[in-house]
């Protein structure tokens, strides 16, 4: 797997991915950003979500569950000193669909969290604090 990044300027830069998606990064006003894309840093949180998502969806989806919706809030605290790493990050499921089961949903976040999200584990082998939760709604 691979990517580039590439400075576009100020604090922004452009990554490309091996498969040739871009997204613009950039850093704060007070650093010389223009807030044209997201910090390095959310770009982890938003990358843990999205594996933690795929993996929880991907066993709803092969267990038939009736998922209309499945939201992962991420939820980061950074240390005080330089350098600012994650101290804990938590992930918080909101799986709405029609009769699913809480069993379930409790199995697919647990599994992701201790087997299959690459991000979440690579973070805890870290020294990251790496917490997880669910709700079930009902659609």
């Amino acid at each position: 797997m691979k990517a580039t990044v590439q400075w576009t300027g100020n604090v922004s830069f452009k990554a490309e991915s091996e498969t040739g998606h871009t997204v613009q990064m950039d850093g704060p006003a007070d650093k010389g950003g223009e807030n044209l894309g997201p910090r390095p840093m959310e770009m982890l949180l938003m990358g843990m979500g999205g594996c933690a998502s795929f993996d929880v969806m991907s066993m709803l989806s092969k267990g038939r569950q009736d998922v209309v919706s499945c939201v992962v809030e991420v939820d980061a605290q950074r240390a005080d000193a330089v350098p600012a790493v994650f101290t804990h990050i938590h992930l918080k499921f909101i799986v709405t669909g029609n009769q699913l089961k809480d069993a379930q949903v409790n199995r697919a976040v647990s599994l992701s969290a201790e087997k299959y999200c690459s991000v979440s584990i690579m973070m805890e082998k870290a020294g990251v604090e790496v917490t997880h939760s669910y709700v079930v709604e009902e659609a």
